[in-house]
């Protein structure tokens, strides 16, 4: 008795541990329970396009189906109940929404959206908390925040144009004696800079001096003519003198004296750098030759090269600062003067002039500087940050958090970048909705290959539709084993698929009466028996023709049929052959004639 007991406790144990050991790992494999009403799905690990209703093989490498983890009942609500439609939204943007169905912007259609999956949309995946938190995800709020861009540029210091002055006579003499006499040399205004002598000015001088004691003797005669004359001719010396710059001083002077200075005393009329020197003492000059250049270097400008696709970005007053390579850590400020209305060809660049104040004579000509434009180029506009963003091409990505582990890639169009780490949202997104920052790149891998499969399953849901309606139109009887499709579209793989697929066990179909004119055959190789008109002999490359034509040298009742188990329309006698529409390896099939 005790032996009995002892047999059926180790048999028990050797139950429960292989209960354990078969059973657990497939429960952890299918991902939980299926819930009531959702189909369950099974794919393969290497061809995920491959997708079942019952388990099995895949038809392409034979590997064993797995298990698809699907949580649709809470997408779609309870089974056989009709789903309500709560607004109409544009492929593209999320954000276009509309009441109705309908075109968008862009001209593309509109995309119902149904009641339990306002967050969902091709490429949406679910994410539990401990995986989050392996994948380190962190979310950002979208938020309302002035965006101040920094243009950095390179320059180069240079003279103000409204600062730089040319010294010149207008008689013509000899250099006698100069004041300043090296390039480079401070001047003060009203310094002297040189003499000329000149003859013209000497004649001109004593023509005045004649003029004066003229008018000294006739100022008093009786006629009013006389001394109207007298006074006119004083006048015109006297502006003579004037026209050649010679000053109201020296001609009182003159006056005062009564004698005639051989030379003519030039003085510097601002205060600045001398900057070219062009004379030496005993030079003859003439009317309008440049004798020096004085600029003022208290101002400065900076001419900084901007690239085209910056240049919106740049007004006129706005603020800027200035790096030196030699005082580190130390900025000038100074403000853009003005925007150059041309663009150098070779560089692609605008020229930008700045204005900086230069008292201390820090900036000197032809130095190379850093220059940052401070640019506001936003306010109150929706941002994110810069790192949320995924550059995928031409388009721009985001996924955003709908809570509950629920995450949704979302195209957007942004703006320009601040230096504080965000990016204006032009459209996409709405104000305190909340992105990735973190992980992202993760996440955007596992949607494409979602959205990818929901893609394929789409595709292939329209095939067979198409398929359907081109039987119906050439009169094609069905075999009964044209799959039931459902109108749903396939968003995410939350979804219960929108295409109930083919169990791959065709030996259990019967196929109704097809008839002999629907069959062809190859003329030397009667052996060989298609359905497809198009095909050719596997041995000898002949085009068929009807079996019909040939009689009784086809003897169909002999022939081993193959068929697939998505186009079951196709028969063939060639087990090595594939299906001409999927290229699914074919399995044998039974017939009737």
């Amino acid at each position: 008795m005790k032996g009995e007991l002892f047999i059926i406790l180790f048999v028990g144990i050797l139950i429960g541990g292989a209960a354990t050991y078969f059973i657990a790992p497939m429960i952890e494999t299918s991902g939980g329970e299926i819930p009531e009403g959702v189909e369950q799905l099974y794919s393969c690990g290497m061809h995920p396009e491959v997708i079942s209703d019952k388990p099995g093989n895949c038809p392409i490498c034979g590997m064993k189906l797995t298990p698809i983890k699907s949580t649709a009942q809470a997408k779609t609500g309870e089974p056989g109940r009709e789903r309500k439609i709560l607004y109409w939204r544009a492929p593209m943007d999320p954000t276009e929404i509309y009441d109705k169905s309908g075109k968008s912007k862009m001209g593309m259609d509109l995309i119902p959206v149904y009641e339990g999956e306002e967050a969902g949309g091709a490429g949406s995946i679910t994410i539990d908390g401990a995986l989050q938190q392996n994948m380190n995800l962190r979310v950002a709020k979208v938020e309302r925040r002035d965006i101040s861009n920094v243009i950095r540029a390179y320059g180069r210091v240079t003279y103000a144009e409204d600062k730089e002055f040319s010294v010149n006579t207008k008689i013509s003499g000899w250099i006698e004696k100069l004041y300043v006499n090296t390039t480079g040399q401070k001047v003060r205004k009203g310094q002297p800079l040189l003499e000329i002598y000149s003859p013209e000015l000497v004649s001109t001088q004593e023509e005045y001096l004649l003029a004066l004691n003229n008018y000294e003797k006739l100022s008093s005669s009786q006629y009013e003519s006389v001394r109207n004359n007298a006074k006119k001719m004083l006048t015109l010396a006297r502006d003579r003198l004037e026209y050649w710059d010679i000053s109201k001083p020296e001609i009182d002077k003159i006056e005062k004296t009564g004698q005639s200075r051989r030379t003519i005393l030039l003085k510097s009329q601002i205060t600045g750098v001398v900057t070219h020197k062009a004379v030496v003492e005993g030079d003859k000059v003439g009317p309008g030759k440049d004798l020096f250049h004085i600029a003022d270097l208290s101002k400065i400008w900076v001419e900084a090269s901007v690239y085209e696709s910056e240049l919106f970005l740049i007004k006129v007053g706005q603020n800027a600062d200035l790096e030196l390579d030699h005082l580190m850590g130390q900025k000038l400020e100074g403000k853009v003067d003005f925007i150059y209305p041309y663009l150098d060809q070779k560089s692609r660049s605008n020229k930008v002039r700045l204005v900086f104040e230069n008292r201390d004579l820090l900036l000197k000509p032809d130095m190379f500087a850093t220059v940052r434009i401070i640019s506001h180029a936003a306010s109150d506009s929706l941002a994110i940050p810069t790192e949320a963003v995924i550059h995928s091409g031409k388009r721009k990505l985001v996924f955003v958090t709908e809570g509950d582990g629920k995450f949704e890639p979302r195209e957007i169009r942004i703006g320009a970048e601040s230096d504080d780490g965000y990016i204006q949202v032009i459209s996409g997104l709405f104000e305190h909705e909340a992105v990735v920052v973190s992980g992202q790149f993760l996440l955007d891998s596992e949607s494409r290959t979602r959205e990818a499969i929901a893609k394929m399953r789409a595709s292939q849901s329209q095939s067979i539709k198409d398929a359907s309606k081109e039987k119906e139109k050439s009169g094609y009887k069905s075999h009964g084993l044209e799959p039931d499709v459902e109108s749903n579209e396939a968003h995410s793989e939350m979804k219960i698929p929108a295409v109930k697929l083919h169990s791959h066990e065709v030996e259990k179909h019967e196929m109704q009466e097809m008839d002999t004119d629907q069959l062809y055959t190859c003329p030397m190789h009667p052996e060989f028996i298609t359905s497809d008109p198009n095909a050719n002999c596997p041995d000898c490359g002949m085009n068929v023709v009807k079996v019909e034509k040939l009689g009784d040298k086809v003897d169909l009742e002999k022939s081993k049929f193959y068929t697939c188990s998505m186009h079951p329309e196709f028969l063939t006698t060639d087990p090595k052959a594939s299906c001409p529409e999927c290229g699914m390896k074919l399995e044998k099939a039974k017939k009737k004639f």
